[in-house]
């Protein structure tokens, strides 16, 4: 896999993120990936030739590495960027659509027409919710690793050395783990880092529903004081209330006003100061 034009690739989404975004973005590419290209797939390089067992009984040891390690490090860590990764390509392909939608409108209309999207990247309708949805796809597939890492692994940790009693193996056999202490390390490292991943993705998930709703809350109130505005043009009497609805008539009549004749010279009384 090249995770050079990977990293590029989702390196776009940093622009249609919030600032709790772009802080989970940073932390997966530089403590996650970075750590897993460079360290973890160098520690985890020779597990399995270097998982000795004192027995010389033909396939053995690779019975009891599978029972113990029925799952790579790696490729567990591997399979979860991936995952999590991928909700980030959605939200950059919604704007490219958004984009390309708004292209084709204004090549149907001309420059003078209506805008589809004023803002393609901004997140109001479906962009919200496909980013809300990302959001919580990507801290469930952390937390879900999480949990496998913990099944497979009690505590994150890898013993020193495991005792193995499966056929073919003849009696109790001993197997002793290359540079547990080092793998110990990086695991938790990289444990760390997904807990503090899954806790900006709640925070800027919180972050955004709150947001939403006090716009929501905002818009209701400003409908509300423009209704309690017309209260008094709603209970007057009727000639008020076409005052209000902007009619132009005389208090107290009900005539309109007269209009002014065509030549108002000739109706005009000539009179002596």
């Amino acid at each position: 896999m090249n995770w050079g034009s990977f990293r590029g690739l989702l390196s776009g989404v940093n622009k249609y993120s919030t600032a709790f975004g772009r802080i989970w973005l940073s932390l997966v590419f530089i403590f996650r990936m970075l750590v897993f290209l460079v360290a973890a797939e160098k520690v985890w390089s020779g597990d399995h030739s270097d998982f000795d067992c004192n027995t010389l009984q033909p396939g053995c040891p690779n019975v009891c590495f599978d029972t113990f390690f029925p799952l790579s490090h790696v490729r567990l860590w591997a399979l979860q960027l991936i995952l999590v990764t991928c909700p980030s390509l959605l939200v950059v392909m919604h704007v490219a659509y958004r984009e390309a939608r708004e292209r084709k409108h204004q090549e149907a209309t001309g420059e003078k027409g209506r805008l589809l999207y004023p803002d393609p990247g901004k997140k109001r309708g479906g962009l919200w919710w496909t980013y809300v949805c990302s959001l919580v796809f990507k801290a469930g597939v952390d937390t879900a690793f999480l949990y496998m890492f913990q099944a497979i692994y009690p505590k994150y940790l890898l013993p020193h050395m495991v005792q193995c009693h499966v056929d073919p193996c003849p009696n109790i056999v001993d197997c002793f783990i290359s540079r547990p202490t080092e793998k110990n390390i990086v695991t938790l490292f990289m444990v760390s880092t997904t807990a503090v991943c899954i806790l900006l993705n709640l925070v800027e998930l919180f972050y955004l529903v709150g947001k939403r709703l006090s716009e929501l809350l905002a818009k209701r109130r400003a409908r509300a004081t423009s209704q309690e505005q017309q209260p008094a043009c709603a209970t007057s009497s009727h000639k008020q209330h076409e005052l209000c609805l902007g009619g132009l008539q005389f208090l107290g009549s009900g005539a309109p006003p007269p209009l002014l004749a065509d030549h108002p010279q000739k109706h005009v009384k000539k009179t002596v100061v």
